[in-house]
């Protein structure tokens, strides 16, 4: 029997079982609450994690207690044979749920070989149903393309399929009732969720709280709250549409936070944990590996960055500090 560790804990007791593999800070898009307008500068190739020490470090957190994984970007179909990192990070032992957050624009081409190298779980986000203000929203993207991409990866076994909506006060609102139409007619597999804009470095757009939704919602729909659906869970907070059977997830961090039960870790694509989203101030464990550091010593400078977590963040609906870094190279 293998020995027994204590788990991956920081000094509030919250255990850490969830990580966020960020595997490039590149995207074919442009979400105008991603990234600023005037673009930014990409990552040089060699600052980026290889697959072999995406595969290492895995396994470290594995061997930490972390179970889940998905996989993000910027977009992380973007890198090259994405399908054979997914098959690695899959057969890592301990690793028992594997998913991916995406745009939806590769899924058309990649949905069968994602599913076939292990892939579970995808979450594709898509802001709005009306093509132009969609194009309008990414900077150039395709809704019919991200449409057929969802379509395809249900055909491919992917699911169940999540559908996440940053809702951003005065641009896409009055679409929550379209949204909920469109992910109802494949509800038996399916989960929309509405997420706060979060301000990064500048606050560009105004955020619509998650009350706010569901008041809306209420006034047509009837909703059962569900809660959250494991330990393992992400930060959404789950209700059940009577009418349609739609379970609708809120993602709430700046009107409703969840820093208190919070086991999420983020993995960048440079190599830098960063334990908490609003905070990037830890080591590139990129460095220690190059630097000859073997797994105990990752393991160690692991535990060290979890347990100095931060209790949390002051972000809020109108005022507090804002979030550090960009979206796009942070992983969300």
């Amino acid at each position: 029997m293998s020995e027994r560790r204590p788990p991956l804990a920081d000094r509030f007791g919250r255990v850490h079982s969830y990580l966020r593999v960020s595997v490039t800070d590149r995207c074919n898009y442009r979400c105008v609450y991603c990234l600023p307008a005037e673009g930014m500068t990409w990552m040089p190739r060699s600052d980026l994690l290889s697959f072999e020490e995406v595969g290492r470090l895995v396994g470290a957190f594995a061997e930490l207690g972390v179970r889940k994984i998905r996989l993000t970007g910027g977009e992380p179909t973007l890198r090259a044979d994405i399908d054979k990192l997914v098959a690695a990070v899959a057969a890592v032992p301990g690793i028992e749920d594997l998913s991916m957050t995406t745009n939806g624009h590769t899924l058309p081409v990649l949905a069968e070989r994602l599913a076939a190298a292990g892939l579970k779980r995808i979450n594709v986000s898509i802001d709005s149903l009306k093509p132009d203000r969609f194009a309008r929203l990414t900077r150039g993207g395709d809704l019919a393309r991200v449409l057929r991409g969802i379509d395809a990866a249900r055909a491919a076994g992917i699911g169940p399929i999540k559908l996440n909506a940053v809702i951003l006060k005065g641009e896409n609102e009055d679409e929550i009732f379209d949204l909920v139409d469109y992910a109802a007619r494949s509800q038996s597999d399916t989960e929309l969720r509405f997420i706060e804009y979060m301000p990064f470095e500048a606050r560009w757009h105004q955020t619509v709280p998650a009350r706010v939704l569901r008041d809306r919602l209420a006034e047509v729909y009837t909703l059962v709250p569900e809660g959250r659906s494991g330990p393992d869970a992400g930060p959404a907070r789950g209700w059940r549409i009577v009418e349609n059977g739609l379970r609708v997830g809120f993602i709430s961090p700046l009107s409703e936070h969840f820093c208190a039960t919070c086991n999420r870790l983020r993995l960048g694509a440079d190599g830098h944990l960063r334990t908490c989203l609003a905070h990037e101030d830890t080591p590139s464990l990129r460095d220690l590996m190059r630097g000859g550091a073997d797994d105990a010593a990752l393991q160690a400078a692991i535990r060290e960055m979890v347990y100095g977590k931060p209790e949390g963040h002051d972000c809020q609906v109108e005022g507090g500090t804002l979030f550090e870094g960009v979206m796009t190279g942070i992983g969300g």
